[in-house]
């Protein structure tokens, strides 16, 4: 494997679809969020309509979103090839992501087949570009389970260490239900020496724990605090509270803020909460609490540290 992260000699930019830019252009930043998205534990409720997506763009776009970090890692419909013509259309940046989610995600025949050498593929849509798409990646987004890492979670972990230590790229994680940081970060800080300013813990917000957060945020690591208007997740409500908590405690450069529309019908435009939600209702009632400044050091700021690597 070539090593295309230098740690030094290098400019510290975010890779979006249409290239690299500076971290000072991303603007508000959605920090985690899916145009496409395809898994058959959602059937028929598919993120899989070009026009569409492009309508959610540009509805986010007019309540203030300059960036969406799109999640979707390999498998699972992730359009790579309308991205670059959806961010020169709406004016939105757009980050793309490789990495393996879990395995019910995937239809049995799909991890039959995957390869052995799990790195190599992070590193070739990192590096190369998704597919034949020409669109390079620029995150790498993993799973763990529920209060658990199951062995294909440690099979995609170590892949991405590896293609993280290749190219300089930021994992992101999704945690079931919001549970498991510690072990994730046991795992790709302890034992694979992944740098945790490097890893972005999503899902917190699900399971609020502010033991949990707070341990998990003195690691280094960014906490994703994304898909808000669930109230079964108990997001909403106690999202304030969680990172008042963690700003007082001295971690408010570790928060992110994301939406997760990850079905049709949870868009805006199909009448659903959406991208805009997040700017519209959320931001709002966190300003309330936390201030305008730290909100906007949230939205602005601090993802622009979290998706800014030293590309060679």
């Amino acid at each position: 494997m070539s090593a295309a992260f230098r740690t030094s000699s290098s400019v510290r930019t975010v890779r979006t679809v249409q290239g690299n830019v500076e971290q000072g252009e991303l603007g508000v930043v959605d920090a985690h969020d899916h145009l496409f998205f395809r898994s058959p534990l959602l059937p028929g409720r598919e993120l899989d309509d070009v026009d569409l997506a492009r309508q959610e763009l540009e509805a986010y776009a007019a309540v203030g979103g300059g960036t969406v970090v799109q999640w979707t890692p390999y498998g699972l419909g992730r359009r790579a090839e309308e991205l670059p013509a959806l961010a020169a259309a709406t004016g939105v940046h757009i980050v793309a992501a490789t990495g393996m989610h879990q395995a019910a995600h995937y239809a049995p025949e799909l991890l039959a087949a995957r390869t052995a050498d799990l790195a190599e593929v992070f590193v070739r849509d990192l590096t190369e570009g998704i597919g034949d798409t020409g669109v390079r990646a620029g995150l790498i987004k993993v799973a763990s389970g529920f209060h658990a890492l199951d062995a294909h979670a440690r099979w995609t972990m170590r892949a991405a260490a590896e293609a993280h230590r290749a190219t300089g790229a930021p994992i992101a994680v999704h945690h079931e239900l919001g549970t498991g940081a510690l072990d994730v970060l046991d795992l790709l800080c302890g034992e694979l020496e992944v740098p945790a300013q490097c890893v972005i813990l999503g899902h917190l917000n699900r399971s609020p724990d502010f033991v949990t957060q707070r341990e998990a945020a003195r690691s280094g690591a960014y906490l994703a605090f994304d898909g808000p208007s669930r109230a079964n997740h108990a997001t909403d409500w106690r999202m304030p509270d969680a990172m008042a908590e963690l700003a007082a405690a001295g971690f408010a450069d570790r928060l992110l803020l994301g939406g997760d529309t990850t079905t049709a019908g949870a868009r805006s435009v199909s009448g659903g909460p959406g991208m805009p939600y997040l700017l519209r209702r959320v931001r709002p009632r966190l300003e309330a609490t936390l201030g305008k400044e730290m909100v906007e050091r949230v939205l602005v700021a601090n993802p622009a540290e979290a998706f800014a690597v030293r590309w060679a």
